[in-house]
Parts: C-alpha cells; structure tokens; sequence
C-alpha cells in the first residue's frame, strides 16, 4: 500500500490586483492539431521568483483551474526546489496524425529515443480508429528502430474490452507502456489483471486518474498501474507534485499540458528534484508550438532539455497578445480560480 500523501502548506497567494496587473495573456499557433485545437491560449505572470503559468483547459471549471493558479503562483511568486539533474530526457510526442506524417513529426524532436504516440482519438468507429492506432505506431517503429522505445497515450478512450483488443494487437510493435487507457482507476485495474491473464506485456500508466483524482495514491492501493504520470499544474505545483511521486511508491513520469516553455520549465523543475527518473519525460511539447514565449524555447537536443527558468520575452508576449474579448475571459478565470483559494485559505485548508 502507497505512504499517505505528505501535507504540503499552502502557498502565500498573492492579491488578485497584483495578479491581474501582471497577467499577459497570449494566444500562440500550433504546427498540427493537438488535443482538438490548433491554438493554445495562456496567462503568463511575472512575480518576484520568476515567471508562471495558468492555463488550464477550457473545460476546466475554477475549482480545477485553481490548482493552475496555485501553480503559476508557486513559480513567480515562491521558486522551485533546488534540482538533483541539470537535464532531463524527454520523449517525442506524435499526435493523432496519418502514419505517412509520422517522420516530419519525429524529425521536430532530435535526439529522442522515446516517442509517446496519441491513439483512440475520437471520431470514427472502434475499428477503423484502431487500424489508424495501429499504422501510426509501426510508423513510429520504423522510425526509431529496434531499440527505440515507444509509448501509447489512449487519454481514456477506451473500455476496457476495446483496451484488451487494442493492446494486444499493438503488442506486437513493443510498448513500453500505455497511459490511461480507460476512464477509472477500476477499469485500469480490470484491463490489468486481463492483460496479464492473456499474457500481453503492455504495462499502463495512470495520468488523469492522478491528476484529476481528490485521492492522487489510489491508483497504486487498487494496483491500477504500473507507472504514474505526474503533471505540475494540475497538482497544483512542483511541492505537490513531489509529494504525490513520494508517496505513490511508483515510477514517475513527468509530463507537461500543452505548455508554453514557462510552464515546461516547472516541469523539468520537478523532474530534476526527483530522486530517481527512470523513463523519458513528456516534457518536449513546445515543439508541438509554431510560436513560444521566449526566444529560446525549450525544444529538446540531444533528445533532453535543460533545467532552469525560463523568462518570458515582452515583444514575444505583445506579438502574440490575445484578442480583447479572450483576454477579458482569460482574466475572468483567473478571478474565479482566485476566489476558490481565497475561500479554501480562509476556512483552513
């Protein structure tokens, strides 16, 4: 059984008026289409430490988003914890594409020797999606190799039958793992124990069912996964972060939302304190952007990316300045995300 879940105290919040005098909020291109968008809108904050970052999902309701927010707040106003490496090994990320758009994608990420490749994306029926599921992944193998290793995220689009048959058909190719194939931890648990009975060797890793869960540890008291995927924002900082890894008991992965380099750079911030990290890091998403914060994005080389922070640049943050009306909805988040923490600090969270 996991360790209980370390306090960590709360953070200082800063007023709301020294938050929204120092939001930018920008709207940056993507190269593809990711996660169903082909923008990615942020709030980027400067506080006294540095730079940070809140942008949750649109669907994300303030209670959600308010652990961004504690987020954002960690890195400008408080830091990071001091870091174990000066770099971190990151994996490819191949979106749902066509399996002939698969080496453009891969050649955006030199040096990677991991690449995780989005399935189950919705749409068309179970089986046409799966045969696509399955031409992207050996795409991918054939790019990498033999030795490469190669990673499936299903972002909960699959039952647990659908998850049964998909992984074993993609077996053959060799996993090192697929995240979040179905929605509750109990689900990842049946399709474990299935997995093992038929003999398929597709470890799973649990990403929304940490970061989304009121109980982070419950995935390893029900033996639901192998691995968690730990993501900063949505667990409210890098302490949080690390206390979940800690006391998990189970390997870590971590991974980034779509961030701009400002956000990825907390991640490679938690990655670094962690005591050990024994798989690449879904930490190379800012290639995924047509345009960053910084003039020195945080793009992998040598398939890694550099610890340290990352400032955000003004002609950048003006150049791709959101339209008015985003920019007021973006500030209206941050007031209701603001208002949970207030509310939760008064009432002694």
């Amino acid at each position: 059984m996991p360790d209980a879940l370390p306090e960590v105290p709360p953070l200082e919040l800063p007023a709301l008026g020294e938050l929204l005098e120092r939001a930018h909020v920008v709207r940056l291109p993507l190269h593809r289409r990711f996660r169903g968008i082909l923008e990615r809108e942020a709030v980027l904050v400067e506080g006294p430490a540095g730079w940070g970052e809140f942008a949750p999902f649109l669907e994300y309701g303030p209670q959600e988003a308010s652990r961004w927010l504690e987020a954002a707040v960690e890195a400008a106003w408080h830091g990071f914890p001091a870091p174990r490496r000066d770099r971190v090994e990151v994996n490819a990320t191949v979106p749902a594409v066509p399996a002939h758009d698969v080496p453009a994608v891969l050649a955006a990420f030199p040096g990677c020797r991991t690449a995780k490749v989005k399935v189950a994306e919705a749409g068309a029926d179970f089986a046409t999606r799966l045969r696509e599921d399955v031409a992207r992944v050996a795409a991918v193998r054939d790019v990498l190799g033999p030795t490469g290793r190669v990673r499936v995220d299903a972002n909960a689009g699959w039952s647990v039958d659908e998850a049964e048959r998909a992984l074993g058909e993609l077996a053959v190719v060799g996993l090192e793992y697929a995240e979040q194939p179905c929605a509750t931890l109990e689900e990842m648990a049946l399709l474990r124990r299935r997995l093992a009975a038929a003999g398929t060797a597709v470890p799973l890793a649990a990403d929304e069912s940490v970061r989304k869960a009121e109980d982070p540890l419950r995935v390893a008291g029900l033996e639901a996964a192998d691995v968690v995927v730990v993501k900063v924002a949505p667990l409210r900082g890098v302490r949080p972060a690390l206390a979940v890894a800690q006391a998990c008991g189970l390997p870590v992965v971590v991974s980034s939302a779509l961030d701009t380099s400002v956000g990825i750079a907390a991640g490679t911030a938690l990655a670094a304190a962690l005591p050990e990290l024994p798989f690449a890091c879904g930490l190379g998403t800012a290639a995924l952007l047509a345009a960053d914060v910084t003039a020195a994005p945080l793009l992998p080389v040598d398939g890694a990316l550099p610890v340290g922070a990352v400032a955000a640049d003004p002609e950048l943050l003006h150049r791709f300045r959101a339209p008015a009306d985003r920019i007021e909805h973006w500030r209206d988040r941050v007031r209701a995300a603001h208002a949970v923490l207030t509310s939760a600090s008064a009432a002694g969270r």
